[in-house]
């Protein structure tokens, strides 16, 4: 059973020593030159530390400390976060080669695989619990790279990685509680702590960036959270709870695949293309910007948590209204159809009509 005591103090221990422990990580950042200097693709126009990451990672270890969950994987998932983390630390600071970075991504996931922590069975409605069998490694490794992935890439705008990863994480926490799944619950309530102290920081304009020491520990503990908690759940559909959670950063690194795809480019390339750019292109505000893309989140973590507790006809409904807003989503992002809104804009006439008539 859970302590919520314990769970709570945990939570205030993460939080606090993460905001504390960025003011020296800050100065170190300084020291060491670890530096993210403006370009024609950056919005920041000043010269700001990263490494922010390197206090979030702490935080998290001296919760963890307290805490002292007790799990058999615990062990190679922390030997998995120090590779993770000391791999987005050089990146941070020499800018190391993608296939340099993938394979600290790729080593971090062998721990976890050699300690037996695999996907290794989805539910699928009509056909029940199937086990994925020997492509159960390529699917845990697959996953973990791709959730890592889709949090940095989305480390565009001040306080946006932290705040969507916060808000997959509180979903996963609901779930975890729901389903008495403690070792989740622990880490997802450590990680939201670390997670909140650092967005005094990091929320707009930021202070520090978490950079790629930040952005890639948060995608792999988030990896790591659902493969605990999300895809143990034994609901009709288990695969794609986790996906729904993740929506946002899921499908922006999808898009973004595809797009550099289809215009012949390298997919490892960086552009201004995201979601953020789009929504900044489109007019609004950097704080506005980013209060939309945690709307949005949010909204697919309270779907997440609705899809995991329903029987199959709200089941059909809710996978319906997730379609349904994910390309509302893209539209309104300008990710799909050229720039076209038809949706979004047949919206905005039936509301300004409204008012007139009002």
């Amino acid at each position: 059973m859970f302590n919520y005591v314990d769970l709570s103090i945990a939570f205030l221990i993460a939080l606090i020593s993460t905001y504390l422990l960025t003011f020296p990580v800050k100065k170190l950042a300084f020291k060491l030159k670890v530096l993210d200097f403006p370009n024609h693709r950056k919005i920041h126009k000043a010269i700001t530390p990263r490494l922010g990451g390197l206090a979030i990672f702490l935080g998290v270890i001296l919760a963890g400390l307290y805490l002292q969950p007790n799990h058999e994987h615990l062990p190679e998932i922390f030997l998995g976060a120090l590779v993770i983390v000391i791999t987005g630390a050089l990146d941070d600071k020499y800018q190391i080669r993608p296939i340099i970075k993938l394979s600290g991504q790729l080593i971090a996931a062998s721990f976890l695989i050699s300690s037996g922590l695999i996907i290794d069975k989805i539910t699928i409605p009509v056909f029940g619990l199937v086990d994925l069998g020997f492509i159960s490694v390529f699917v845990t490794v697959l996953w973990i790279v791709g959730i890592t992935n889709a949090i940095n890439l989305i480390d565009g705008l001040d306080g946006l990685a932290t705040g969507v990863s916060t808000i997959a994480l509180i979903s996963m926490f609901i779930m975890a509680i729901v389903d008495v799944q403690l070792i989740a619950a622990s880490l997802s309530i450590i990680l939201i702590g670390a997670n909140i102290g650092f967005l005094f920081h990091n929320f707009y304009p930021a202070k520090i960036y978490m950079g790629d020491t930040g952005s890639n520990f948060l995608g792999y503990m988030i990896a790591v959270v659902s493969i605990l908690g999300l895809f143990k759940n034994i609901t009709l559909f288990s695969f794609i709870i986790p996906i729904i959670v993740l929506a946002v950063p899921i499908f922006d690194t999808l898009f973004a695949i595809l797009r550099r795809a289809y215009n012949k480019e390298n997919i490892m390339l960086a552009d201004n293309k995201h979601i953020h750019y789009r929504l900044l292109q489109a007019g609004y505000s950097h704080r506005k910007t980013v209060l939309i893309i945690y709307c949005f989140g949010a909204l697919f973590g309270c779907l997440a948590i609705l899809f995991s507790n329903t029987n199959i006809s709200i089941t059909l409904i809710v996978t319906f209204i997730v379609i349904f807003i994910i390309h509302v989503f893209a539209e309104f992002t300008g990710l799909v159809l050229n720039g076209k809104r038809p949706i979004v804009d047949s919206v905005k006439k039936i509301t300004k009509k409204r008012k007139q008539d009002q």
